[in-house]
């Protein structure tokens, strides 16, 4: 079974809505409709190993990082702690929090982020999934990469909240 990180960008708006049902954003993600959303993004298996060379942390040690890189694993608020979305709840960065996080990933190149890569130490740590080794796992991390770059911006943007989840 793989684990798959996902990225939601919703109103002001919507985002109360799904504070106050949060059964409203199960049953929207996983809707049949959902794969026309443009605003929900997946990032394949890459999210430990973009957290990773963006923070030099796993999942397991995720509360090590610093803001706000580290709201690209876990957000800082629930959405609701009970509501299990795949592996674990829901949870978001405000509008303002969302911003922080497009800032600092406008700052980072695929340079950097090439210069950062080191398969060795990354199988070492465990970083899922275990693909590290293969000619195409760097051009892997960076296609997501760009992809959530590009959402970040589109959220800060249009002022959105995101709220993040694995399956």
């Amino acid at each position: 079974m793989s684990m798959v990180q996902n990225f939601l960008r919703v109103n002001l708006e919507t985002l109360n809505s799904f504070l106050t049902d949060s059964r409203s954003l199960r049953k929207m993600v996983y809707s049949k409709e959902a794969i026309h959303l443009d605003n929900l993004i997946d990032i394949d298996k890459a999210w430990e190993g973009i957290f990773f060379l963006l923070t030099g942390e796993s999942i397991g040690t995720y509360d090590q990082a610093a803001p706000p890189l580290s709201w690209l694993l876990v957000g800082p608020n629930d959405v609701d702690r009970n509501q299990d979305m795949g592996y674990g709840p829901a949870t978001y960065t405000d509008i303002e929090q969302t911003k922080q996080i497009d800032l600092a990933l406008q700052e980072i190149s695929i340079d950097e982020l090439t210069q950062r890569f080191d398969s060795a130490t990354m199988l070492e740590k465990d970083i899922y999934p275990d693909i590290w080794d293969d000619e195409n796992a760097l051009e892997y991390l960076l296609q997501y990469f760009e992809d959530l770059k590009t959402f970040y911006q589109m959220a800060a943007l249009h002022h959105e909240a995101v709220i993040l989840f694995l399956n």
